[in-house]
């Protein structure tokens, strides 16, 4: 395996920074070539120079001057704002993307990516969820791989390897449950942010570990597996699994499962992605069938957490719909992590937003862009921010 040399986009958040461990412990066969960050200044100075990449983007303008300067005994190019991440996306200076950047935000840069013809390893979901059709269109006309680094989808990708003319029946993404498996509306309503930010089994940044409180992140995941994996609505199916040990499962048309497992830990869905297609030893903990364990299994509670439900109807309509819900969850989940809304508002926030938000059965790239300000706004209106 030659050395590849890795974009990490987003590399100060919990996908990034996991990526550069595995980059670390591995420097015979990855490089970190780009380096971007939103406003996390310090970290991306410290990662820059530890890694000494070609390329460096601080997201927040305001931030550009002391990145610079931080930088300037190095050789390392230092650009600023979001246009700038979309044109060191045109860079050929890289092997392969690791679209880390969380949201919305991480769309145009992918897209870059894949106009160049360039691999993904997508770690932004939010991407596919948002305009999945044009992505997915657009790698299969450059024939260029997007390998999931969400650890349900590659779980998926896993278990579809070597079976690509066979039939999937179903898959079936696993979900952990949150931190609040189990509880109903009468708990929920007083949750606040510090407890909704304390995981079970995963270590994940804080928009995401929210999404995952409300199940708002399964729903996202399958937007996602719908487009990664070229399923229809009823092709996908969400079991709640609170040991986190079996990641997701294919059922092909024989009516037989397959399985990834493994410790709850991002960098191995990572380090697949990049080393792709082959497997590369690390020193990772292994999980125990010694130990005494139970796998167990139940549907999830839709009607308590009302984000699934409203998820599926959005990929179910189809069309500028999961857009919509995308925008208005990010606009309420940055609200409740400002201690702005409550737990249940976030869902309040994006079933109102569904409903008053036009509907565009198939939209264009701009109409995407159009859509997601305009449920931006609206979102935003409901709370006074």
């Amino acid at each position: 395996m030659s050395k590849k040399r890795i974009a990490i986009f987003g590399s100060t958040g919990s996908i990034g920074t996991q990526a550069l461990d595995v980059i670390a412990a591995n420097p015979d066969l990855f490089t970190a070539e780009i380096l971007t960050a939103q406003t996390n200044d310090s970290l991306l100075i410290k990662q820059a120079i530890q890694f000494n990449p070609s390329t460096v983007v601080i997201g927040d303008e305001k931030k550009y001057l002391i990145v610079k300067e931080a930088l300037a005994h190095t050789d390392i190019k230092v650009f600023s704002g979001e246009r700038a991440l979309e044109e060191v996306a045109s860079l050929d200076a890289y092997d392969m993307m690791l679209a880390g950047i969380v949201g919305y935000a991480g769309l145009k840069p992918t897209l870059r990516a894949i106009e160049i013809g360039k691999p993904i390893a997508l770690a932004n979901k939010e991407t596919l969820v948002v305009a999945g059709d044009i992505i997915m269109r657009k790698a299969m006309e450059k024939r260029i791989p997007i390998i999931p680094v969400d650890s349900e989808h590659s779980a998926i990708f896993q278990c579809l390897v070597g079976e690509g003319r066979n039939k999937i029946e179903k898959i079936i993404l696993t979900a952990s449950g949150g931190p609040f498996f189990g509880k109903k509306p009468n708990f929920l309503v007083n949750v606040k942010k510090d407890h909704a930010l304390q995981h079970p089994n995963w270590s994940m940044g804080a928009k995401i570990t929210i999404d995952s409180a409300t199940l708002m992140n399964k729903g996202l995941e399958m937007i996602e597996a719908k487009w990664l994996f070229n399923l229809s609505y009823d092709q996908i199916q969400v079991l709640v699994h609170p040991q986190s040990i079996i990641h997701s499962m294919v059922q092909f048309e024989d009516g037989s499962l397959k399985a990834q497992m493994g410790l709850p830990d991002m960098k191995l869905p990572i380090q697949y992605a990049m080393a792709f297609p082959q497997r590369i030893a690390n020193q990772f903990p292994r999980y125990d069938f010694k130990k005494p364990n139970t796998l167990s299994f139940e549907e999830p509670d839709t009607k308590t957490f009302r984000n699934l439900a409203l998820a599926m109807e959005a990929m179910r309509l189809g069309g500028n719909m999961p857009c919509i819900l995308n925008a208005a969850n990010e606009i309420a989940v940055y609200a409740f992590l400002r201690n702005r809304i409550g737990f249940l508002d976030m869902t309040e926030v994006v079933e109102q937003t569904m409903a008053r938000i036009s509907f565009i059965e198939s939209p264009g790239l701009e109409e995407y862009f159009e859509t997601d300000g305009e449920a931006r706004n609206f979102a935003a209106s409901l709370i006074h921010m």
